[in-house]
């Protein structure tokens, strides 16, 4: 009740706060740096392994678990692997430390696709049928017959 009776008493003083704020408001509003949309960089590839056929359980024993495996040991500056697999389909996202070169990551985990290609080969026989037809390699514009395909895709969330 005291900010009424002051304001009562002293009108003017009020009136002349408000005019100051009405004033005051754009240049502070202008003046103050908003970042809506921070900028976030996050440097992550994903690997897409695709192998027709195959139920979500043996494609994560087969390929997911040992390649996770192949690539905490060839890739450098990782911060988290996270997978996600599916029927014929595995997807894994490498995590990057903030700063780490994404063409250098992106080459090793290249690299890294090889002796995880070659396991797959031994273990699977060649397909016979049409509704098992092999994928195109990444690495060359030959067909494949009998192998996992691996596609990787390297991004900076922004």
């Amino acid at each position: 009740m005291w900010i009424v009776r002051i304001a009562l008493d002293h009108p003017y003083t009020f009136i002349v706060l408000a005019l100051l704020i009405l004033i005051v408001s754009p240049v502070v509003i202008a003046r103050t740096p908003t970042d809506i949309f921070p900028s976030i960089n996050i440097p992550v590839i994903a690997v897409a392994w695709q192998y027709s056929g195959l139920n979500a359980e043996e494609l994560e024993g087969r390929i997911t678990t040992s390649y996770e495996r192949v690539l905490t040991t060839t890739v450098d500056n990782i911060q988290r692997i996270e997978s996600t697999t599916v029927n014929g389909q595995a997807i894994i996202k490498v995590y990057l430390q903030p700063g780490a070169r994404l063409d250098t990551a992106n080459a090793q985990i290249t690299a890294s696709r090889r002796p995880c290609s070659a396991n797959t080969r031994r273990e699977r026989p060649r397909p016979s049928s049409s509704t098992t037809a092999p994928r195109a390699c990444p690495s060359s514009s030959s067909r494949c017959p009998g192998k996992a395909s691996q596609s990787s895709s390297s991004s900076t969330s922004e």
